[in-house]
């Protein structure tokens, strides 16, 4: 071994609050799976959509404690500073998501299992995934800059944390659309899937140019700049949809503005046009407050990868 080499092993990966979080995520990550599959349980739609969120999140933060730990993650092409405090904030939303659909299908205050071991494991599990959701906020709240200040790791401003649950968002009105929606039936709301794909597409392009570290590859004006220019086009295009898929869908004249009795529950078309209704005008305030935080940070391009504090 080469006595002038330093320490091959990052223990500030270990050593810090940062590090101390990623542990806390792997052993309640590696809990509420194990207690899942031992006892638990789960089945249907539901039950498979929680159990894929705790496995991803799992050997996500399995793959960066690792490169964190080795300083392998220096041989990435990417900003990894910005991929972490991204894979944190959208680890956060999976959980919080599976920390509310889980017991919500799965947990009865009553014991209606043998000796009640299912139920006490299914509680079990829900507190777990809560503390887990904690520990992966705890990591975004260590990882976020202060706003006034300027800063390289652009996923670490207000802006781009919001950039993630915009993404996050958008993924629920996919999914309420694709649940029987409806929405080819008019011009109207085509031109609202329009908007939502257009501006998924939109975000997910700032959000891996960041990533990638490829931040000078707008050569017209900075990247400060751009972001604000395409949250505003956003801001402008939820609006107009946030009114249009209402209207052409809750209106007399081209719906029901009342659930239909006959509507079976979990397959019902207006409870999806619903939750398209509610979630777009949630991401449209996202996107607004996202434009009025992009003024106050000030944001430095960099090809370099930066590498973490901890």
């Amino acid at each position: 071994m080469d006595s002038l080499a330093g320490p091959y092993l990052n223990k500030k990966a270990l050593c810090s609050p940062l590090g101390a979080a990623r542990l806390c995520q792997l052993a309640l990550g590696c809990a509420v799976i194990a207690m899942v599959v031992h006892s638990a349980g789960y089945s249907g739609s539901h039950g498979v959509f929680c159990m894929a969120a705790w496995c991803f999140c799992f050997a996500m933060t399995v793959v960066v404690f690792f490169l964190d730990a080795t300083r392998l993650h220096s041989c990435l092409p990417v900003s990894w500073d910005n991929l972490t405090v991204t894979c944190a904030a959208f680890a956060t939303l999976m959980y919080v998501t599976a920390s509310v659909v889980y017991p919500l299908f799965f947990v009865r205050i009553e014991c209606p299992y043998a000796g009640c071991e299912v139920r006490d494991f299914r509680i079990a599990v829900t507190v777990c995934s809560i503390m887990a959701t904690l520990a992966y906020g705890a990591e975004v709240a260590l990882c976020r800059a202060r706003p006034g200040q300027a800063v390289v790791g652009y996923m670490a401003t207000v802006s781009g944390l919001l950039k993630v649950v915009q993404g996050f968002v958008t993924c629920i009105i996919f999914g309420a659309l694709a649940n029987g929606s409806e929405y080819s039936r008019y011009g109207a709301t085509i031109y609202c899937v329009v908007v939502y794909a257009f501006c998924f597409a939109l975000t997910a392009l700032v959000v891996i140019m960041t990533v990638c570290g490829r931040t000078k590859a707008v050569r017209c004006m900075p990247f400060d700049r751009f972001t604000v220019v395409c949250t505003l086009l956003e801001v402008l295009l939820y609006l107009s949809a946030s009114v249009v898929w209402p209207v052409f869908c809750f209106d007399t004249k081209y719906g029901s503005p009342w659930r239909p009795s006959s509507c079976p529950r979990g397959k019902c078309t207006w409870d999806s046009k619903v939750v398209v209704a509610v979630f777009s005008f949630v991401n449209f305030v996202l996107y607004l407050v996202d434009l009025i935080y992009s003024q106050r940070t000030k944001f430095v391009s960099s090809h370099r990868p930066t590498f973490s504090r901890a």
